[in-house]
């Protein structure tokens, strides 16, 4: 097992490096620009949902292309792999990296508590969503950016007036290490360990033998495709709106109000997004139905 974690940081460093070097880019270009502290809250609390809501379809999805389990441990393996695990990336940390900067702002941010109406229903859905879509390559590239840009802005939320070169530099560092490690541990090592694969199944496949078994399990567990689609759309929105919804009555930011207008308007974009193409191949097929019934 010891060997196979080494060999799959190997292997994911270079994604770490690419956003490592976009997370530099940004980081000079806030600091040159002298961007105010309230826009790295604002991109935190966007890219750290996401994170999130990523993490889980990854995690998930690796957990179920390799084990047949419980929906329960699904859920448990799902929802560990990516709150607490990002949460660690994420804030815990970049936090220990300003702490030992001395950035002056310094604080650590725990989504899954702070913004709970947000961090954990995305966990959730991108449980639910890795069911009927269990794929790892292509949304663990996205992770990485993901996580690199929340660390990131975590970080560029306590900088001072001014930050100097050698700030940057180190910050750098500690991004690279606040993402390289959690990451691969969430979408790889986790789930594996939880599934109790071997590393001949590990090689080979999926750990329940003939594919056709794997197809079938799958299938018991996928929701209908008009759902997963509403559900992904609504998640996309909301993790959007959501960190900066502020409440129509008392004017706050991370109101319930606020969160529950913008979970509405989330779930309103997703059903025009979803429910008029399903609507309109049913008519389509229905009418198919009838002119056959009539020749």
């Amino acid at each position: 097992m010891l060997k196979q974690i080494g060999s799959e940081l190997k292997s994911h460093a270079p994604f770490t490096i690419l956003g490592t070097g976009t997370g530099i880019v940004i980081m000079v270009v806030l600091v040159y620009a002298h961007a105010s502290p309230g826009l790295s809250r604002g991109l935190f609390w966007t890219f750290h949902p996401l994170h999130v809501l990523l993490s889980a379809l990854v995690t998930s999805g690796m957990y179920v292309l390799h084990a047949k389990r419980s929906w329960w441990k699904l859920v448990l393996v799902g929802y560990l792999g990516s709150v607490a695990i990002a949460t660690l990336s994420d804030s815990v940390m970049p936090y220990v990296g300003e702490c030992l900067l001395d950035i002056p702002n310094r604080g650590v941010h725990l989504g899954f508590i702070e913004k709970w109406w947000l961090v954990n229903p995305l966990a959730l859905i991108g449980i639910v969503l890795a069911c009927r879509f269990p794929r790892t390559k292509i949304p663990h590239a996205g992770h990485v950016l993901l996580s690199t840009w929340a660390s990131l802005f975590h970080m560029t939320m306590a900088f001072g007036s001014s930050v100097d070169s050698g700030t940057i530099v180190l910050s750098a560092a500690f991004l690279f290490l606040a993402v390289w490690v959690p990451c691969c541990t969430s979408d790889i090592v986790f789930p594996l360990v939880m599934a109790g694969t071997s590393k001949e199944q590990q090689r080979h496949g999926p750990a329940n033998g003939h594919p056709h078994e794997v197809h079938s399990r799958l299938n018991r567990w996928r929701l209908p495709r008009p759902l997963t689609r509403f559900l992904g759309w609504w998640a996309s929105v909301f993790a959007l709106l959501g960190p900066f919804s502020v409440c129509p009555f008392c004017g706050q930011p991370g109101c319930g109000i606020g969160a529950g207008a913008a979970g509405v308007l989330g779930g309103f974009v997703a059903a025009l997004m979803t429910f008029p193409k399903y609507l309109g191949k049913l008519v389509t097929r229905h009418r198919c139905g009838n002119s056959e019934r009539a020749s």
